[in-house]
């Protein structure tokens, strides 16, 4: 089962995660990461790698961000990969654990 990532990345955007994959997975939109299901190795490098706790196993998706595993799938077809680590947003810690994230998703 690949990886996905969830709510809580949406305006904190670290990119350390992207740094430890071994197949490139990763893309980047606005705001947001997704893994693009298809090239996830499931090799669990990433998912402590996450300052924000964003990531998760597939099947242990917090209840209620179930929407995230087809947002991943849909939107790594259509955001560059993403290869290098980059700063996160100014404002990240702000961000971090605010719920309802979703509606401030830039596509």
């Amino acid at each position: 089962m690949p990886f996905v990532v969830t709510e809580n990345c949406i305006k904190c955007k670290h990119t350390d995660c992207v740094e430890v994959c071994p197949v490139d997975c990763f893309h980047e939109g606005p705001n947001f990461l997704v893994i693009d299901p298809d090239e996830c190795i499931d090799c669990t490098l990433c998912e402590p790698e996450c300052p924000v706790g964003a990531i998760f196993p597939e099947e242990d998706v917090p209840a209620g961000q179930e929407v995230f595993v087809g947002l991943n799938a849909e939107l790594a077809k259509q955001w560059p990969v993403l290869t290098v680590r980059k700063d996160p947003p100014a404002d990240h810690a702000e961000w971090d654990g605010k719920p309802g994230k979703l509606a401030l998703l830039e596509r």
